[in-house]
């Protein structure tokens, strides 16, 4: 069983799969990943003739998908996988159904820089679309992580990441005219970390 589950969806992000289990991007055929990686959460809509894009900053991750591709999915161009980043999306207004972004946003310099990511994404995707997003946050760990200055928080895991929280991100929704499609869920891991899944729709 689990080997047909991987072959289907490979190492699929768990919050990704509960939303394609839920039937919601079924309608979806212009996809992109941001912050592709090595296409984990890409591989099912390789698989399942959806068309696909991704952007990494990681030329080597590029290289990597483009391998994936070739091996799922020939049909598409390999020009569909550019290293970029997040913040210059190298694609047109509102070309695409679904736009994913798993552990990026975290690692914005700034507030400033975050919305930038953020602006860019929103601006690929189509009226109607969605935005799956996991990013750390704060959330049920506020007293145990420490400002170091322009957003950023040095986390109990030693690590220090870009933080939103809830009051943030339903800001952020509203300021783009969006709509939760998904309650906001966070996980907390042992308290080191907090990793909250943000989708939202754009109306």
């Amino acid at each position: 069983m689990n080997n047909t589950l991987s072959a289907s969806f490979g190492n699929i992000d768990i919050y990704l799969f509960d939303q394609l289990l839920k039937g919601r991007f079924d309608n979806c055929r212009n996809i992109i990943d941001i912050g592709c990686g090595n296409g984990r959460n890409i591989f099912y809509f390789l698989k399942n003739d959806f068309n696909v894009f991704g952007i990494d900053q990681d030329a080597d991750a590029i290289a990597l998908v483009k391998t994936l591709a070739q091996q799922l999915a020939p049909n598409i161009p390999s020009e569909h996988f550019v290293v970029e980043k997040a913040e210059d999306i190298p694609f047109g207004d509102a070309e695409f159904d679904l736009a994913i972004c798993s552990a990026v946003l975290h690692f914005a310099n700034s507030k400033d820089h975050f919305e930038q990511m953020l602006n860019s994404i929103w601006r690929v995707l189509k009226p109607g679309g969605y935005f799956f997003a996991r990013l750390a946050s704060d959330i049920g760990i506020e007293s145990l992580v420490k400002s170091t200055g322009n957003g950023k928080y040095l986390l109990p895991d030693g690590t220090i990441r870009y933080l939103v929280n809830h009051d943030s991100l339903i800001h952020y929704t509203q300021e783009l005219k969006g709509e939760l499609y998904e309650p906001i869920k966070t996980t907390n891991v042992s308290n080191l970390r907090a990793m909250t899944t943000w989708c939202v729709r754009k109306k």
